[in-house]
């Protein structure tokens, strides 16, 4: 179920921020050239991989994921899309040894690169795996989003997050990388950096109630016995209230660095 959830969320994510992702692929789209071929790496519930086939005319996407039950969902996002014959998925953990992915043109790996165990040899295995000229995209999470800014839950959804980056701390995800440094050091040249600050306010998405109810609820749960008893079941009460909130709002930073081999 957790895993159900997330796909979810990943889903929600590209249709609140819709805006962004769109603009987002028609910036990599005026980079990437004509007919790129493009490897989306952790590609999870596929939002990058349709944008990109959508966005860029006759480009051809790998998505590659460890997650089986990830890709059959996107697979089958495919499909629905009428994309199906311009996406294949690569089951991979990008932690080992990259499999041959092919001819690559572009890199896109959006909120990926934090997972990855070591950043540094994922790096090099994207400067290897790109042609000569081929463009490299990494997008990241300056901050999970915020919808309860503003409003007496503020505090409480403040709480949560510290938490959450605590924790993930502790898990030794990347968050924190000089991310133009390890660009720069695994081969690559002059490094593009664009930072999207992302501030929704009403009238807002119609799927911006579940995608908040489906993030909170999804920090509630990660941090039990993390956060006092209270605190959690506020998390909860808030998140289960959010069909019925006149006053939600999606706030979130992203920045997306750009960079040629």
């Amino acid at each position: 179920m957790a895993h159900d959830h997330m796909i979810e969320m990943l889903d929600l994510d590209a249709e609140v921020l819709h805006d962004y992702h769109r603009e987002l692929t028609q910036w990599v789209g005026r980079e990437a050239g004509d007919h790129p071929r493009v490897v989306d790496l952790g590609a999870g519930s596929g939002t990058g991989s349709l944008a990109l086939a959508r966005d860029l005319p006759g480009s051809t996407v790998t998505a590659v994921d460890v997650s089986p039950d990830m890709l059959a969902h996107l697979r089958a996002r495919a499909d629905a899309a009428g994309l199906g014959d311009r996406i294949r998925t690569v089951e991979a953990d990008l932690d080992q040894p990259w499999p041959d992915l092919g001819p690559t043109d572009v890199i896109w790996a959006a909120s990926s690169m934090h997972h990855m165990a070591d950043p540094a040899r994922a790096l090099t295995s994207a400067f290897g795996t790109l042609r000569p000229g081929g463009l490299l995209v990494i997008a990241e999470l300056d901050s999970f989003p915020l919808f309860l800014a503003g409003t007496p839950d503020e505090d409480l959804e403040r709480r949560g997050h510290a938490e959450m980056a605590r924790r993930r701390d502790e898990a030794g995800l990347h968050m924190h990388e000089n991310w133009p440094t390890r660009i720069n050091t695994a081969g690559f040249g002059a490094v593009n950096e664009r930072r999207f600050d992302i501030d929704l306010r009403p009238p807002l998405p119609p799927a911006t109630a579940r995608y908040a109810e489906v993030s909170l609820l999804r920090m509630r749960d990660a941090l039990e016995g993390r956060l006092a008893t209270a605190d959690l079941a506020a998390l909860e009460k808030a998140a289960t209230g959010t069909a019925t909130r006149t006053d939600l709002s999606v706030r979130t930073t992203r920045t997306v660095w750009l960079a040629r081999r």
